[in-house]
């Protein structure tokens, strides 16, 4: 089949290609991210493939219908932007990658998370300008610490595999708990007032969804333990940035580790640095000492990219035969 990859980068380029090796699928690349004014790219093709913060909208999947667009085949796992609905009544497949690599984001969260409590990038940039003073870089033991983390699918359960590793207690929270992975784990399921209040470190693993949109807000992060960290690898929305620049200010918070951010679309995985920043509130947040932000590059391993593009292509295979999509999404869940 003939797809049309938007929003691409050298490294999804690489992955696709090489997962196409045989050549049974003709790939189309764009730098563009699919929306409203690029859709027309699409032109001659029967499939889509967009990525987190390309925005399918019912007028672009109106238009894609038009050119004949049969397929919508996301190379990420979130898909809240993409209307079901419209996609539904233009006969339109979706598909998503649910999961690649959960090794990777988990990694990437203790990787933030280790930065921030022990304070590496400060450190980093000292150490480059030849002050090897040690002021300011006080941090303190993962070992014998809570962690709580919210939402315990394959990353959130990756994560407490490492955070067992680092001896750290495991306090859980997700609307459809695992009592297997519990126990053979070794993390307790809780609720979330218990877990906000005792734990030290607070990693989101949960998808987007309209409940889940601001979760953490001004009256959470009162709610969570003095001088705790927060880290978010999933969605940048599950956080209200102001509410988090408030408790970044009043020293609530001891540090954060975000890799993701709710406004994110358009600034992360572009290079603005010759432009300047025009988001005032992440350059707030920018601006703490003890905030530590990638641009949501969890996902960016070679093994996570290898899976992504084989998923992806899989599911083109599968819907080009005619048979059942196995990671395909509708508004009915």
């Amino acid at each position: 089949m003939r797809i049309a990859v938007f929003d691409t980068k050298h490294y999804d380029r690489q992955a696709l290609e090489a997962a196409n090796a045989e050549g049974a699928h003709q790939l189309v690349f764009h730098e563009a991210r699919l929306a409203a004014d690029t859709v027309a790219l699409a032109e001659g093709v029967e499939v889509v493939c967009p990525f987190v913060n390309d925005r399918l909208d019912a007028p672009v999947i109106a238009r894609l219908a038009e050119r004949g667009v049969r397929m919508v085949a996301l190379r990420c796992a979130g898909y809240n932007a993409v209307d079901l609905e419209a996609c539904a009544a233009h006969g339109i497949a979706v598909t998503r990658v649910p999961a690649y690599s959960p090794h990777a984001v988990a990694e990437h969260a203790f990787a933030l998370l280790l930065s921030v409590v022990r304070r590496i990038h400060k450190a980093y940039v000292r150490v480059r300008e030849m002050d090897f003073s040690l002021d300011g870089l006080v941090g303190f033991d993962l070992h014998g610490k809570t962690l709580g983390i919210v939402g315990t699918g394959r990353i959130g359960l990756a994560a407490a595999g490492i955070a067992r590793g680092f001896g750290m207690r495991v306090l859980a929270y997700d609307v459809q708990p695992d009592a297997a992975a519990a126990q053979r784990l070794g993390f307790t399921y809780c609720a979330l007032d218990r877990l906000r209040a005792e734990s030290d470190v607070v990693s989101l693993h949960l998808p987007l969804t309209p409940d889940s949109q601001h979760l953490i807000d001004a009256a959470w992060l009162e709610a969570m333990k003095p001088g705790a960290v927060l880290v978010n690898t999933s969605r940048g929305a599950l956080v209200d940035t102001a509410a988090l620049i408030g408790a970044l200010k009043s020293g609530r918070l001891a540090g954060v580790g975000l890799d993701v951010y709710e406004m994110e679309e358009g600034v992360f995985f572009e290079n603005l640095s010759s432009r300047g920043l025009q988001d005032d509130q992440l350059a707030r947040l920018l601006t703490f000492p003890n905030a530590l932000v990638t641009s949501h590059q969890g996902f960016l391993t070679r093994e996570a990219l290898a899976s992504i593009a084989r998923t992806v292509l899989d599911n083109v295979s599968a819907f080009e035969r005619g048979e059942p999509l196995v990671h395909r999404v509708s508004a009915a869940g």
